[in-house]
């Protein structure tokens, strides 16, 4: 096999391409893949392209080769995403053919894999050049049916450097070995990096040294932020005389969306090198954002874990107040702007005027296209200004006409800069870095400039006058070129889903508007806006709108729009008949929600000054009256303007009521010692659960705050959504669970962290997005307290949830594992022993359940409903197929099940027949059933166990228990199920693994991280 590399640079895109031809058999185009896949390193993103039988997928087999992987990739076609995790990278492999929405890259998480910290190949990126930032396109053609043309193109720095090194390895002969990327090697700290004035690795120390007793036993700041592509790590002493940091030493190391792994061996190296022990640590300071959403979660979560656990306060800063306050601090003076690189084509940007006495913010934080900003800039009047961020890494030449361009060691976070922003704050009376109560770390929440792009996308449907599902965010008619069929989405019935008073809420849309003028003009007056004003209001980013409806009659409204950071309360207003029932306080709590979202931190209105019960009702909110507008209303009557802190919804945690599950042990009786206790927490995907279990595996408890409501109006888990409430509910969620286990030990005392002799965490499987915010949170904690950290695979939990209802069950055993992720029959040889006997090979039977409730319009999650639907019909009304019942094999497959079911919705609709809902959800889910049973027969006879368990959500579904009761009674095999309680995602069954795992020794290190796909079949 030979390459020939033609090279062509063109302009400030930075355009690499090489053209490698000859590859004369599908063993070369895989060997050229091996040489890619030994360059790739976390957060690469190549782009592949080629026709039909072109051996795009022979070509992703080499990459997987060259990353180690012990898997053999084949075609997502069907799966629009495989990942392979064996290898010494994460690789997804995409197919986005059938996608046809850029809003649809949100319902598959595209965004969480792309920052995952694995490698993504994308076939068809073409399709939305919007939804990706720098990428290696690699074009493979045939030229002969076994010879092929390989064309790659580099678009930026990172894929440029990417193509250097692959080419290098094309030239380095068979080994397949790359050249190293850059010095700041995958996985090791930067050599001579600017935290290493003396040496490699060493840190840079304050030139005030240790001379004082103050610097040597003062309260210490920890501070660390890895908004993009830096890990920055101050320490500094908090001297509370005049409110000041002085800093001790700091840390900047480049971690390639490595944070993860980098961020607490380099906070310990660092304070054993000052030698300062945990116990000296008096605060957190964490950096916000606005930056790379997986970023900044990895800092917050680890921020908030340590600071939970060593019981101190946690503050939050601007990450790119950072920045400014570090270039003050460097001697720069004048006007500045700081540009973050918000990835997709975008910035954070934000301006600063520097001078002596600091860094002033002449703005709140935004997100922007980077094309959009520079030409905002090129209509400005012309300005001095120093320009900086790591924005400046792409879009160094876009930007460069409007400023002076700073040196590059000012454009990322600092150490330094944290404690400045830290103590900027602190002198602003912003915040008490010494005060542990008013520092709450759950209070600490991520920067966000933008609603999750699953809501963004349901504003602009909501805006639009078509007709529309609020359910499911689709068109309720969407033909298919004429050939007259609908599609699962599109033969969906409005559902919104109903809290626990009967009262729906939902975002507003254009059908609405005009019942909200109607309100509007009886509640007020001549101030009332017509309809068309208020179906302005819904196309603009920076606006959000809610109504509330009482059995399907429209109740009330709210909206708001944020302006710098300030979310302006528009409009409140609730029918008479239906107030008092707390519906103004949720509507207002939901706009407050959305606004947060988009970077408010503050509420402000006008009322009547006439209106006491309203003024009344916004100061339980927490508004306090700052002053009077005279004659503001149109008939003259004095406004009264009120402002506060956004107000938060009326739940447990973060929004969501939280649910504990039956405790294995009493606290009656006297005190009990019965270590050690472990702390698990599970976040693998719409559920925040904390459980503690003790040394003889009594659980002391078990909590979840489940994400439902959050989801349900889109038919499904939205993955950004549920990372984000992830970073919300944690901290409660874990307090909740110690002070519960405190009750459950029998201590007299409070029990708290100090009692905990490790900390456990669900690291695989699930989405990346959520899961990487419990591993963060488990190993900061872990750390904190200097006890073992505990990893723990998701699917082995649910395994070991079949002691939570049978303490005496032991292996071996055949398990049904059945969820809306996964549908698998495993063999149980042992405890940790574990063979795979069949999978589906496409959905989940949770999967098809929610996909076939969205189709009949029955809401989300679709496990219950249909349920309960099919309660009431005949199972054998309908004769759906059942696939692959007599394959031969062990294997699932739910797809074609599904599509049949859809496609007779869409016969009935056509013909214009009523559904008979309850008839189908009978006969669809005794389709289902019946292969499950047939399945397991099979494994229970190959096998030879004598015992069947159960385990997953749909484990749940009391047709399918019954039939398996009815199959192992016949069988002569025992039955063991969970709990309908541990079923679902819990942290019960995750503290159960934990405990095996840490009677063996088996810890994780704190470099581990987390993965979207993990093998039940390995040790692990």
């Amino acid at each position: 096999m030979r390459w020939r590399c033609v090279l062509s640079y063109h302009g400030r895109m930075n355009t690499k391409e090489i053209l490698v031809s000859n590859t004369g058999s599908a063993d070369d185009t895989r060997a050229l893949g091996a040489r890619l896949g030994a360059c790739l390193e976390p957060g690469d993103v190549v782009a592949l392209t080629g026709d039909l039988g072109a051996g795009k997928t022979q070509f992703v087999q080499g990459v997987a080769e060259g990353l180690g992987a012990k898997e053999v990739p084949t075609s997502p076609t069907f799966n629009i995403v495989l990942t392979y995790g064996s290898g010494r990278l994460p690789l997804h492999h995409f197919d986005l053919y059938r996608l046809d929405d850029e809003r649809q890259l949100d319902d598959i998480g595209l965004r969480e894999y792309l920052e995952s910290g694995g490698a993504c190949f994308v076939e068809w990126a073409e399709k939305f050049p919007g939804a990706f930032d720098e990428l290696l396109h690699v074009s493979i053609g045939k030229t002969s049916p076994d010879a092929r043309s390989v064309t790659a193109r580099a678009e930026g720095a990172r894929p440029a450097a990417l193509l250097d090194a692959w080419q290098s390895a094309c030239a380095g002969g068979a080994s397949g070995q790359g050249a190293p990327r850059s010095a700041l090697a995958y996985g090791q700290p930067a050599a001579g990096a600017a935290v290493a004035p003396s040496r490699e690795g060493e840190p840079q120390l304050d030139s005030q040294g240790f001379s004082d007793a103050a610097m040597k036993e003062g309260p210490v700041v920890l501070a660390l932020d890895t908004a993009n592509e830096v890990v920055a790590i101050g320490i500094g002493v908090l001297v509370s005389a005049n409110r000041c940091v002085r800093q001790l030493a700091t840390r900047q190391i480049q971690a390639h969306r490595a944070s993860n792994t980098q961020l607490l061996p380099q906070i310990d190296d660092l304070l054993s090198r000052c030698g300062i022990g945990r116990d000296r640590i008096a605060c957190v300071c964490v950096g916000r954002g606005p930056g790379s959403f997986t970023g900044v979660r990895i800092a917050m979560a680890t921020a908030k874990g340590i600071a939970s656990a060593l019981g101190v306060g946690l503050v939050g800063v601007s990450s790119l107040d950072a920045v400014a306050l570090n270039a003050q601090h460097k001697g720069m003076r004048g006007s500045a702007l700081v540009v973050a690189d918000a990835m997709r084509k975008e910035v954070y940007p934000a301006y600063f005027e520097l001078d002596d006495a600091g860094a002033r913010r002449l703005g709140a934080d935004r997100v922007v296209k980077a094309e959009a900003f520079a030409l905002q800039l090129s209509q400005e009047r012309a300005c001095a200004r120093v320009i900086m961020g790591d924005a400046l890494v792409k879009y160094r030449e876009l930007f460069e006409p409007f400023g002076a361009v700073s040196d590059e060691g000012l454009w990322a976070v600092t150490g330094c800069g944290l404690l400045l922003a830290l103590q900027a704050s602190w002198q602003a009376g912003e915040c008490d870095p010494l005060d542990a109560r008013r520092q709450d770390p759950a209070f600490a929440l991520p920067v966000y400039t933008r609603l999750s792009d699953a809501e963004e996308n349901e504003r602009i449907r909501l805006a639009s006058d078509s007709a529309k599902n609020l359910a499911t965010g689709v068109q309720d008619v969407a033909p298919d070129g004429g050939k007259g069929r609908a599609t699962m989405h599109a033969a969906a019935q409005l559902v919104a889903p109903e809290s626990d008073d009967g009262v729906s809420y939902r975002p507003l849309d254009q059908a609405c508007a005009a019942e909200v003028a109607q309100l509007e003009s009886s509640a007020m007056g001549t101030d009332a806006w017509a309809a068309h004003l208020v179906e302005d209001e819904l196309s603009h980013k920076d606006r959000t709108w809610w109504v509330a409806e009482v059995d399907g009659v429209f109740a009330g409204y709210a909206g708001g729009m944020v302006v710098d950071g300030d979310l302006q309360i528009l409009k409140v207003a609730v029918k008479p008949t239906f107030r008092r029932r707390g519906i103004a306080r949720e509507l207002v709590s939901r706009i407050a929600d959305d606004a947060r979202n988009l970077g408010a931190h503050s509420c402000s209105l006008e009322v009547r000054a006439g209106n006491t019960g309203a003024q009344a009702f916004y100061a339980q909110l927490g508004l306090k009256s700052i002053g009077v507008r005279p004659r503001y209303y149109s008939d003259r009557e004095d406004a009264v303007i009120m402002q506060g802190p956004l107000p938060v919804r009326v739940r447990d945690v973060a929004g969501m009521q939280l649910q504990h599950h039956e405790a294995g042990a009493s606290g009656d009786g006297p005190e009990v010692q019965r270590g050690p206790y472990i702390l698990a927490i599970e976040s693998s995907c719409d559920e925040t659960a904390a459980a503690v279990v003790d040394g003889e595996g009594a659980l002391l408890s078990d909590v979840v705050a489940s994400q439902i409501d959050f989801h349900s109006r889109f038919g499904g888990v939205v993955p950004e959504i549920a990372s984000r409430k992830h970073i919300e509910a944690i901290c409660g969620v874990c307090d909740e669970a110690l002070r519960t286990a405190g009750n459950g030990c029998g201590k007299t005392s409070q029990f708290g962290w100090r009692d905990l002799s490790a900390v456990a965490v669900t690291y695989a499987p699930g989405l990346v997005g959520a899961l990487v915010v419990g591993v963060a949170f488990a190993k900061g904690a872990a750390w904190a307290l200097d006890v073992p950290f505990i990893g723990v695979n998701h699917l082995e939990g649910h395994l070991y949830a079949n002691k939570i209802g049978a303490q005496d069950f032991e292996p071996p055993a055949v398990v049904s594992l059945v969820s809306g992720g996964n549908t698998m029959l495993v063999h149980m040889r042992g405890w940790g022993d574990y063979v795979t006997l069949g999978t589906t090979i496409d959905d989940a039977v949770g999967e098809a359940f929610d996909k076939v409730a969205k189709a009949l319009g029955l809401g989300y999650p679709g496990g219950p409903v249909i349920s309960k639907m099919a309660a009431l019909g005949d199972s054998a009304a309908i004769d759906f197929p059942r696939a692959m019942l007599h394959s031969h094999d062990l294997r699932f497959s739910l797809s074609g099940l599904k599509t049949a079911v859809v496609n007779y919705i869409n016969k009935e609709r056509q013909a214009g027949r009523e559904l008979r809902i309850p008839d189908i959800a009978a006969s669809f889910q005794q389709a289902v059933v019946d292969v499950q049973v047939a399945k397991a027969k099979t494994a229970l006879q190959q096998t030879g166990a004598k015992t069947f368990c159960l385990g997953g959500g749909v484990a749940a579904n009391p047709t399918l228990r019954a039939a398996y009761e009815k199959l192992c009674r016949k069988m002569g095999v025992r039955l063991v199920m969970p709990p309908l309680s541990s079923c679902g995602d819990n942290a019960g069954m995750i503290a159960l693994v934990a405990l095996d795992r840490y009677r063996q020794g088996r810890f994780f290190d704190l470099s581990a991280d987390a993965y979207a796909h993990a093998d039940l079949d390995e040790p692990y």
